[in-house]
């Protein structure tokens, strides 16, 4: 059986080597050039322009939702809207109190620190945000026994903008200080039309409407699987027709890249295939399912199985896993039961 290589999959939601960073020119920069999210965009402009006029700092923000879907893009919109600068960190990168210390007592008056992941920070050093994000203020004990002393450090009022792929992980004494919080739904893929169309302007790419409209569908509801296509079928284009993504040539570059209509590549479709081959369907433990296609548990569970469930394919119940009959006709396999003997093609 092929190795899979869930690491660096063009269809998987979160970061991989060739994403750029914060200063990707693909990122928005203001609240008008950001597509989709009507909701939280209309009411995240209201905060900031009402934060605007009192000139004060803007209330916390917690961002959550799928990953690649613009938290960290939105971070910086709010930074640039506010005309204040923007600090960028992430929860494991700080590992003790003294970390967030110093990044809190080099923020200036009215930055917006940003924390990706920050479900993942350690119960230490959440306790030192608390007092930091309700009252502006640190407490921080410095040498041992006798020679120990309290500081109590004033700091800048200063908007902390979390984000996270899993609000249930947050405690509840740190979601309750943020006074702003906003999930960010998956796109349309007339939406993501609009973000593809956008991106090809900005790197030269010359596009027609139905081949943006094709890369957007297949693009699993992510800006960011959309610009990743966008930019591997850009190198089918420029050797097949001229430089221009038409229909034809996305659809021919998605194929090649064994992207199918609803965004499944061959790794999501070989694990879907194992569940009909080797257990009739299921149900299927997710150590039994691991084991059998050579991959972590955890990878099955964090990346392939979210979008599965999305769309239908994937059922957990208390047994293990189970394929779907809109699995079976999508991959088109005769939906088993107990008494098949082996898997029938339609």
């Amino acid at each position: 059986m092929e190795d899979f290589d869930f690491e660096n999959r063009i269809v998987s939601p979160t970061e991989i080597m060739g994403d750029t960073d914060s200063d990707n020119p693909l990122r928005p920069r203001s609240l008008d050039d950001y597509i989709g999210q009507e909701k939280a965009k209309q009411n995240l402009a209201v905060y900031i322009e009402a934060a605007k006029q009192r000139n004060e700092s803007l209330d916390h923000v917690l961002l959550y939702g799928p990953p690649g879907l613009g938290k960290t893009t939105l971070s910086g919109i709010i930074a640039n809207e506010l005309g204040v600068n923007l600090r960028i960190t992430s929860g494991p990168a700080i590992e003790k109190p003294g970390d967030l210390a110093a990044i809190l007592t080099n923020l200036n008056e009215g930055d917006v620190l940003f924390i990706d992941e920050i479900h993942r920070i350690s119960r230490a050093v959440e306790e030192i945000l608390y007092p930091a994000m309700e009252d502006f203020a640190i407490d921080i004990v410095t040498g041992k026994g006798q020679m120990a002393a309290a500081y109590h450090l004033p700091l800048p009022h200063f908007t902390l903008v979390g984000a996270t792929t899993r609000a249930g992980q947050l405690t509840a004494p740190l979601r309750d200080r943020f006074g702003v919080t906003l999930r960010l739904e998956l796109y349309t893929p007339e939406e993501l039309a609009r973000i593809v169309t956008r991106s090809a302007s900005i790197l030269g790419i010359k596009i027609e409407p139905d081949g943006a409209l094709e890369i957007a569908s297949r693009s699993r509801g992510t800006p960011r699987i959309a610009n990743r296509m966008l930019k591997r079928v850009r190198d089918f284009a420029q050797v097949m027709s001229d430089g221009v993504i038409t229909l034809p040539t996305a659809q021919i570059a998605l194929e090649r890249l064994e992207i199918d209509e609803l965004g499944l590549d061959a790794n999501d479709r070989r694990m879907l295939s194992a569940i009909v081959k080797f257990y009739r369907g299921g149900p299927v433990g997710l150590e039994t399912l691991a084991a059998a296609i050579g991959e972590e548990a955890v990878t099955i569970e964090d990346v392939i199985e979210p979008y599965l469930m999305q769309i239908g394919f994937l059922n957990r119940t208390p047994r293990g896993r189970c394929i779907t009959k809109a699995a079976c006709l999508h991959l088109g396999y005769h939906l088993p039961s107990a008494s098949d003997g082996q898997i029938k093609f339609e």
